[in-house]
């Protein structure tokens, strides 16, 4: 049985590239995002659940996002929960709708996000190039067994190897478009 396995490769370098723009996605860069509080929890009715089970989350402004709590009673509770989050917002109650002004990033701090999106960056293409690497093992291991001829192996490590390209080329697009999102400001 061969253990190359070229959909399974693409598929896992294909994965690094999503986890790579879900972690970017989580960087805040100034502007409103409703992503920028999906790590609140909050404590309500004895036991600690998401924000967004309990709330609605939009942005209604480039710099501001509304949190309509369901619950009247739970008011309290998600501004607590949003100040806990260490997120830099200030939570303003206003009726039963929690205001959260975004507020400037400093220039240094948006160099720091840059610097942090370039190293998930570097991540995932660590990731990619360790898929790379155990699809040149599992042909090198067909190869030996006798399943391929060395010219089908030469043949698909060109594939492997394409792939590679592609997918790091994927995640320094995602992360230049990034940082220029942040620096940009």
């Amino acid at each position: 049985m061969a253990k190359y396995d070229k959909a399974d490769i693409e598929r896992r370098m294909a994965g690094a590239v999503e986890s790579l723009k879900s972690d970017l996605g989580g960087l805040r860069t100034g502007r409103a995002n409703v992503t920028l509080l999906d790590p609140v929890v909050v404590e309500v009715y004895g036991a600690m659940m998401p924000l967004n089970q309990v709330a609605t989350v939009n942005a209604p402004e480039p710099r501001m996002l509304s949190v309509q709590v369901w619950d009247k009673s739970n008011l309290t509770a998600v501004e607590k929960g949003i100040a806990k989050a260490g997120l830099g917002l200030n939570p303003m109650i206003d009726g039963q709708t929690i205001r959260l002004p975004i507020p400037d990033l400093t220039e240094e701090r948006r160099k720091e996000l840059a610097k942090l999106a370039g190293q998930y960056s570097e991540k995932a293409k660590i990731a990619i190039r360790n898929v790379r690497r155990d699809g040149m093992e599992a042909l090198k291991e067909d190869e030996k067994k006798k399943e391929i001829s060395e010219d089908d192996r030469k043949r698909r490590e060109e594939d492997v190897q394409k792939l590679t390209d592609e997918y790091v080329k994927q995640a320094d697009e995602a992360a230049a478009h990034k940082e220029k999102e942040i620096l940009s400001q």
